[in-house]
């Protein structure tokens, strides 16, 4: 599992322990499988969604480590498979698809604007946003890159590592390197003992975290639409980046198969989300196949000969 996996799981663990201790009045030490059944692990499921206010997709992610953590139980603890098969037997929520936002290349012009390039801190943020428009990056991917990440030689590329440690080289164009390069240079980032430094970092020379990326994006967010709300939406997220690339790519004809590999999907099934998201693509390929099959009428008024002699003498 990835290391994002990992850190997910120890948290609903968290979260669950936490439920026994303030809900049930078992403390940890005292804790022990044979407390823990179907009805509390349902308990559990409402208590996060009750007290806590976690929406439906935050309960499946909880309730995705429970069951993992029962499915290993059934072969290390077989007596007890009963219980546990009881357990896996709770369902997952469904959960209403939520609208795809995504910047038109206008908006992402706009955007990219707003950062004051005199600033070291401008200069980073341009940098990093821009690279994750081009290389349709995760924001984990992002914060992930170190220097030994970047290729600054042709062919330009980066190496990002996504869901499952699995890594993809995407390629990089020339104006985005012209923007790296510069910002590597500025941070001395391209010195050989700084390899492994992140490539983006915090005031404490540390990567920054997932907060910190969207902390810094809204506050561009803000500043554009101050400038033209219709070009950049209110719920703009650094995911809506990757989708923006994707959306980019997919209406300029790129092949669905090329797009997957630079998003770093296993399927282009996955990839294909896009094109049912393209209202403009589908609208202009209604256009094409579109056939004029309504007989046109002529208006009633051209039938009307005192109309249009008096038409005539107006």
């Amino acid at each position: 599992m990835s290391a994002n996996t990992i850190n997910s799981y120890k948290t609903s663990f968290i979260l669950f322990i936490g439920f026994f201790e303030s809900q049930k009045k078992i403390r940890i030490n005292k804790l022990s499988l044979k407390d823990i059944t179907k009805e509390c692990i349902v308990e559990f499921l409402e208590w996060l969604q009750r007290e806590r206010k976690c929406s439906d997709s935050t309960r499946n992610v909880r309730l995705a480590a429970i069951h993992s953590f029962f499915n290993f139980l059934q072969y290390e603890v077989p007596e007890s498979i009963n219980e546990w098969q009881k357990i896996l037997s709770i369902k997952v929520k469904k959960v209403k698809k939520r609208t795809m936002n995504y910047l038109t290349i206008e908006g992402v012009k706009l955007l990219f604007a707003q950062p004051d390039l005199s600033t070291k801190k401008g200069m980073r943020d341009l940098t990093m946003l821009a690279l994750m428009y081009d290389s349709a990056a995760r924001v984990q991917e992002v914060i992930d890159l170190t220097a030994s990440s970047v290729r600054l030689t042709k062919p330009y590329t980066i190496k990002l590592v996504g869901k499952g440690n699995k890594a993809r080289i995407v390629p990089l164009m020339d104006q985005q390197v012209v923007h790296l390069k510069n910002y590597m240079e500025m941070n001395h980032l391209l010195e050989p003992h700084v390899n492994m430094h992140p490539l983006f970092y915090n005031s404490r020379r540390e990567k920054l975290t997932r907060a910190g990326v969207h902390y810094i994006l809204q506050n561009y967010v803000r500043a554009a639409r101050m400038k033209d709300q219709k070009l950049v939406p209110e719920k703009i997220s650094p995911h809506s980046l990757r989708h923006s690339k994707a959306m980019h790519l997919l209406q300029a004809g790129v092949n669905l198969v090329y797009i997957r590999d630079i998003l770093g999907h296993e399927s282009v099934q996955t990839t294909e989300v896009y094109a049912r998201v393209d209202s403009k693509q589908k609208r202009e390929a209604i256009e094409k196949a579109y056939a004029d099959v309504i007989k046109k009428e002529k208006p009633l008024w051209t039938n009307n000969d005192n109309l249009l002699e008096w038409l005539k003498n107006f």
